[in-house]
């Protein structure tokens, strides 16, 4: 009865919050002025798109739901990794893993997507620190960091970024990184580039330091998430993750992003994206991330099998 009585909650918020962004800024089409593969080997991409309302209103840590296709298409939930309020875009960081991710993909520079709400979700807290703020990326979590670490140099925070991947191939944002944060680690499995290891390793190593963090961040997979907070969490170190990647609908409707938060059950989507690490539910979060998967493979094959269909018939 609680879950059924929170869900109605968020629906009715929900309801009016849908209503009035897309009165917003969902009035004209969002044209794409940039477009460029990030990783080869991880079909991850980047795109600039044209959305003047929503680069003026972000804030770090906001997502934004879209639509490639008005008629039939699913809206996905997308972190803005990037936005330039004069110029009047934003970036958008993702990996074509699935239906809709894939046909977004395919999209080029001066295509226009029909449907764009935000921005959505609870902003980064940004407080000026004692100490340094880490923030650990991982993966294609790193994208989502990239503002946050914006955020905390514009208070005047000293910021550390670790940036974890299988192997070289798989990083991203790497040069933008250095370009901003006070010191860059780089980790890989394989130890192709940077320190060979996880990126528990140096968050250890900080913890036990002279000057431990004030604060770590930590966004990537959601095992990556789970042992940052395992790390930490004997040092008293305040951690906060983002649960981004189990959100579906994005607005508090389907009910798919609950996860157990300190006991209570929240909503990625509405309460979040981002929840203190060491009291998330890491097994119960990740067992129930697993419940569409093999859906999300299915509908990634059709899209590809139809691609090549279309490209016979030609």
């Amino acid at each position: 009865m609680l879950w059924r009585n929170k869900l109605n909650c968020n629906l009715r918020n929900s309801l009016w919050l849908r209503g009035r962004l897309f009165f917003i800024y969902g009035v004209n089409m969002f044209k794409i002025l940039e477009k460029k593969k990030l990783s080869e080997a991880s079909a991850t991409w980047y795109m600039k798109v044209e959305a003047p309302e929503i680069a003026r209103n972000r804030k770090a840590g906001q997502f934004i739901i879209l639509q490639v296709d008005t008629e039939f298409g699913e809206r996905i939930p997308l972190t803005i990794a990037d936005a330039n309020a004069e110029e009047g875009w934003i970036a958008l960081a993702f990996q074509a893993v699935g239906a809709t991710s894939y046909k977004l993909s395919q999209k080029n520079v001066g295509d226009e997507l029909p449907a764009l709400l935000g921005p959505l979700g609870n902003p980064s807290v940004i407080e000026k620190k004692d100490g340094p703020v880490v923030v650990v990326g991982g993966g294609f979590g790193v994208a989502p960091c990239y503002p946050i670490v914006q955020a905390h140099k514009a208070v005047g925070n000293k910021v550390i970024v670790v940036i974890a991947a299988r192997t070289k191939d798989l990083l991203i944002y790497v040069d933008e990184m250095k370009a901003i944060a006070d010191e860059v680690i780089i980790m890989t499995d394989d130890g192709s580039a940077g320190r060979q290891g996880v990126s528990t390793v140096p968050l250890k190593e900080m913890c036990e330091s002279q000057c431990p963090p004030a604060e770590v961040i930590a966004i990537g997979p959601p095992i990556m998430m789970k042992f940052c907070a395992l790390t930490t969490k004997p040092y008293n170190v305040p951690t906060t993750v983002s649960l981004n990647t189990i959100m579906i609908d994005g607005t508090g409707m389907c009910g798919g992003c609950r996860v157990t938060v300190g006991n209570e059950m929240k909503f990625v989507c509405v309460d979040g994206p981002e929840f203190d690490a060491h009291q998330v539910d890491w097994d119960n979060m990740m067992m129930r991330m697993k419940s569409f998967k093999a859906r999300e493979t299915d509908d990634f094959h059709k899209c590809k099998n139809q691609e090549a269909a279309d490209a016979l018939a030609k």
